[in-house]
């Protein structure tokens, strides 16, 4: 803009930016999905040093019937879960609405993409105003156009910011639960000290009485931690009551972790044994393991690269 000041032109960079940031790299798994990674900086991360090596990721995952877009809303994570790499990194900054719809606009996919997920790296709920500035513009008419019903949020269950997003938006939500069992979803989840998964459950139950949204859970299947009989009539016994659907997922293992993934025969035991209880259940099919598409490994390895750190062993 050469019709105002020079000085106001640099104090308006300072801030500000305009159109979409592009990826600094693109990486394809065999599988057809693609793990992109954006720097973040400027006003893409609020209070941060644009030049600061911080990065967040995103995945673009091709099937048949759709094309979806997992975003991520924080640089790093705060919540600390056992089995999550982003939590390795802890919190680095909030994406601002930007930094999160950048994502969306900035892959060569953007024009074809039917669903978009917030399930890449951080907890949304932790940048709730960001978060729901951005859903607004996602789905607005007047904005990006997306259907609420191709927008999902998942969330290790905030409260009471899980309240706002249910009052103030209306897109699809699932709950990273993991464990049925209080004390084991602590051991990998340490949300679970303030934010109790009964108090959640409460919540959504009541939630769902005026509110006809889809809830489905997420259950990342670990051997021997998660995966027993025992985990499964417990998951019946706590979902009662609740429409939902349940999403087994297998576990990327990531460097350090003593988890490890369940077998493909254990999880579809898993699966039949809640279908029969009147729960439906599907296996996630695990995509892009090749290319480190679970979250947050793609950027920790490349911060640690940028700060001359020593790299991980994948």
């Amino acid at each position: 803009m050469t019709d105002i000041p020079k000085e106001a032109r640099e104090r308006l960079k300072e801030g500000f930016s305009l159109g979409f940031g592009a990826p600094v790299r693109r990486t394809q798994s065999a599988d057809g999905t693609v793990k992109y990674l954006f720097q973040a900086g400027g006003s893409y991360l609020p209070n941060r040093d644009s030049e600061s090596p911080r990065f967040v990721e995103a995945a673009y995952i091709p099937e048949p019937d759709r094309r979806t877009l997992c975003v991520s809303t924080q640089v790093g994570c705060r919540m600390g879960c056992l089995f999550c790499m982003t939590g390795k990194q802890g919190l680095q900054g909030h994406l601002s609405p930007g930094g999160i719809l950048s994502q969306v606009r900035g892959i060569p996919e953007s024009g074809g993409l039917t669903n978009v997920v917030y399930m890449g790296m951080g907890e949304p709920l932790d940048n709730l105003e960001n978060v729901l500035k951005s859903l607004e513009i996602l789905t607005a008419d007047w904005g990006f156009g997306f259907s609420n019903q191709r927008v999902t949020l998942s969330s290790v269950g905030l409260l009471p910011a899980l309240e706002e997003f249910f009052r103030r938006s209306r897109v699809r939500f699932a709950l990273s639960l993991h464990s049925p069992f209080e004390e084991e979803r602590r051991s990998l989840m340490p949300v679970q000290n303030v934010h109790a998964l009964s108090q959640v459950l409460d919540f959504l139950r009541k939630a769902q009485k005026a509110d006809a949204r889809r809830i489905s859970i997420e259950y990342i299947c670990f051997e021997g931690v998660n995966d027993s009989p025992r985990h499964r009539r417990e998951l019946v016994r706590i979902l009662q009551g609740l429409k939902t659907r349940v999403n087994l997922i297998h576990y990327h293992a990531i460097p350090g972790s003593p988890l490890r993934g369940s077998s493909a025969k254990v999880m579809e035991e898993f699966e039949e044994a809640l279908v029969e209880s009147g729960i439906p259940a599907t296996v996630r099919r695990s995509r892009g393991e090749d290319i480190q598409a679970a979250c947050g490994l793609l950027s920790t390895k490349e911060l640690l690269k940028a700060q001359g750190a020593e790299a991980l062993d994948y």
